[in-house]
């Protein structure tokens, strides 16, 4: 999915136009403060292709959640709270961020990734919008996909030997996103062709 530029330049747009919300109140140094952009949605969407383009055009550093999860059986839960607790909590503290990432071919964690303090930071992937970004989060967008376009996607990215893991982990996205309402919570949506969702459509 590649988001058109009409589309593009009104997410940048708005993320200009939102306030800065990182570090957190009482947080020092308070001029160095960061947009957050927080890019959601199931598995096989299109969320890292949009995390890239906002990226490029933000001049900003990327976290991907897929580098968050240890591996298949971690799910979004577990990409969440060390996506809070390595680098959320970190930069709301007004201090750089630190993350380790997943090798999911070596099984096992890899290099240190800093994140420091910048203008913008966009974070890309499946439970990059859990409610504990509300206190800091610029933007929150969602992207969607019916589930058949997804799974196609997905296997045509990692291999057929991976269905039953895709399968998984996609009941575990969607128990995930029921108990934290990502879409509900969502300031803007986008199909999984890169076009808007009209607010309060179901």
């Amino acid at each position: 999915m590649t988001v058109g530029a009409d589309v593009l330049a009104g997410l940048v747009r708005r993320v200009h136009e939102s306030p800065a919300r990182l570090p957190g109140p009482g947080a020092s140094p308070v001029w160095r403060r960061t947009r957050l952009v927080c890019v959601d949605g199931p598995a096989g969407s299109g969320k890292s292709t949009l995390g890239t383009q906002l990226a490029v055009e933000l001049a900003s550093q990327v976290v991907h959640m897929d580098d968050l999860y240890e591996g298949w059986d971690d799910g979004p839960d577990g990409g969440a709270a060390n996506l809070g607790a390595q680098v959320l909590a970190p930069l709301a503290a007004g201090r750089a961020g630190e993350y380790r990432r997943y090798d999911w071919v070596a099984g096992r964690w890899a290099e240190r990734h800093a994140v420091e303090p910048a203008p913008f930071l966009v974070v890309e992937g499946c439970g990059a919008a859990a409610r504990q970004v509300d206190p800091w989060a610029a933007l929150r967008v969602w992207v969607e996909a019916d589930d058949t376009e997804r799974l196609r996607r997905g296997l045509e990215r990692d291999g057929e030997h991976a269905r039953d893991h895709w399968l998984l982990w996609m009941d575990d996205e969607a128990r995930h996103y029921a108990a934290e309402q990502t879409r509900a919570r969502a300031d803007v949506r986008l199909d999984g062709f890169g076009r808007l969702v009209p607010a309060g459509s179901d």
